[in-house]
């Protein structure tokens, strides 16, 4: 690298950017050549967790690190929990001073007591957040390369751990998560807010009802234009998601289009991920709204774009069936999941949803079902957990349209009956692990990569996914 172009990219991220909240990045950077894999050491998992019920508590005490635009909306989703006696946010910490002061103020409207405020520039502060006597549960929405090392911490100080996605990406990260609450007993969840959506957990329903038949295929993705938001100076503070783009190819963003699809499958419950294929395409679209932006600073940076426009991945599971998974962020298009699934009695496509009942060999397939049908459908096979939180759904709209209110309802909710969570350590840990080894394929010529087992066998034992269990 030129030395000019070195000082216009340190100017660009500055020093915060390499540390973080005051945790270097060595430990949490990308392996695409597998050099640290380490995969004997997945022999050493025992499966402990998979249907772990930890002591009930009876209000869970958070602490919130990450204040940003995701830790800011959580806050908003746990005020019912708050003033219904379920939680209490006993502390915030974040790296902008300015960000904490929001985030007391927003906490203030709806919580009598206030929480220990950290606002320690350095970085270092957010440790005095993961103390037993001040919080139960320690909810993680900071930049990702310090999703893993802030989890262990809080689980080896006697905390549960909930992180935004991804909950890790190295391998390496994903056995220590593993390891680590396998050993403390603590929960590590990855709070993955699609599989909370209406649309996904209608689909599960009727998956479990036997609507789609025998599942053989689904089709998966992230597809969001990100351009504007990568460039913008201030929405990703420092702009660290941008820097994600500069060093890695693959799929950088996993878990919104696959996680809800695992469920569909019932993976790590009667089935596993086998193995997966992924190439990328030609990057354009991102260096293109760089060498265009007014910045110099941006301009400069153009030439450096690692990752492609869109990831393909593909999966086998263990049964046989088939997943198709992308990940792109810099093509201008609609937003989407895909969320298609496959079966011998349906067939459903998202964005937008439409229904296809398999009545036999017939003329007439090239027609969805009329929205008289498609109602009828929805109304029919709707998730009880959405049902019955209507108007908690209703109440908090900003929350992606309900479906994180419902996430953080489950995991606050289960934590206080003392019951299992939905999604184990071994959740994230595989839906994360999936962008690792897509990284590595890409890396190594497309070669086919094969899925360590996660769960210490336990992913053989059928079971009905928790989601349907009432708190």
């Amino acid at each position: 690298m030129k030395r000019s172009d070195f000082l216009k990219i340190s100017s660009l991220f500055g020093g915060r950017m390499l540390g973080g909240l005051g945790l270097g990045l060595s430990s949490c950077t990308t392996d695409p050549t597998g050099t640290k894999k380490g995969m004997n050491s997945w022999s050493e998992v025992t499966g402990s967790m998979a249907a772990h019920a930890a002591p009930a508590i009876p209000k869970v005490r958070v602490a919130m690190l990450g204040l940003g635009n995701r830790g800011s909306s959580l806050i908003e989703m746990l005020e019912w929990l708050v003033t219904q006696g379920h939680a209490e946010i006993t502390a915030l910490c974040d790296v902008q001073p300015t960000y904490v002061q929001r985030a007391a103020d927003k906490v203030a409207l709806f919580q009598t007591t206030a929480p220990l405020r950290i606002d320690d520039p350095s970085g270092d502060g957010w440790r005095q957040a993961c103390n037993p006597e001040l919080a139960d549960l320690v909810v993680i929405a900071t930049p990702w390369h310090l999703h893993t090392p802030m989890a262990l911490y809080a689980m080896e100080q006697g905390l549960h751990a909930a992180s935004e996605v991804p909950i890790a990406y190295t391998e390496e990260d994903c056995l220590a998560l593993v390891k680590a609450s396998e050993r403390t007993q603590k929960h590590c969840i990855m709070l993955e807010n699609c599989c909370y959506n209406g649309e996904e957990l209608w689909l599960l329903n009727m998956v479990k009802e036997g609507v789609f038949g025998d599942v053989t295929h689904a089709e998966c993705a992230y597809l969001h234009d990100l351009r504007a938001l990568l460039l913008d100076a201030t929405y990703y503070h420092n702009r660290w998601r941008l820097r994600e783009h500069l060093e890695r190819d693959g799929n950088l963003y996993t878990t919104h289009g696959l996680g809800p699809v695992c469920m569909y499958m019932d993976v790590l419950r009667g089935d596993n991920l086998s193995h997966l294929v992924s190439m990328s395409s030609n990057e354009a679209a991102l260096s293109k709204a760089l060498r265009e932006s007014e910045e110099p600073e941006l301009q400069a940076i153009a030439s450096r774009v690692k990752c492609g426009d869109v990831n393909t991945t593909l999966i086998r599971t263990t049964a046989g069936k088939s997943i198709m998974l992308q990940f792109d962020t810099h093509t201008g298009r609609p937003y989407s999941r895909l969320n298609k699934l496959s079966g011998t009695g349906a067939t459903h496509y998202g964005y937008p949803s439409r229904l296809y009942l398999d009545h036999g060999p017939t003329w007439d397939w090239h027609r969805w079902q009329e929205k008289e049908a498609y109602d009828a459908a929805r109304a029919q096979y709707d998730h009880p957990l959405w049902s019955s939180l209507k108007e908690g759904i209703t109440a908090n709209q900003q929350g992606h349209g309900g479906m994180d209110f419902v996430m953080m309802y489950r995991l606050i909710r289960c934590l206080n009956e003392g019951v299992a969570l939905d999604l184990s350590v071994y959740d994230g840990a595989l839906w994360s692990l999936v962008g690792v080894l897509s990284e590595r394929s890409v890396a190594q010529g497309n070669q086919r990569m094969d899925i360590p087992d996660v769960s210490g066998g336990t992913w053989q034992t059928k079971r009905e996914h928790p989601v349907f269990r009432g708190v």
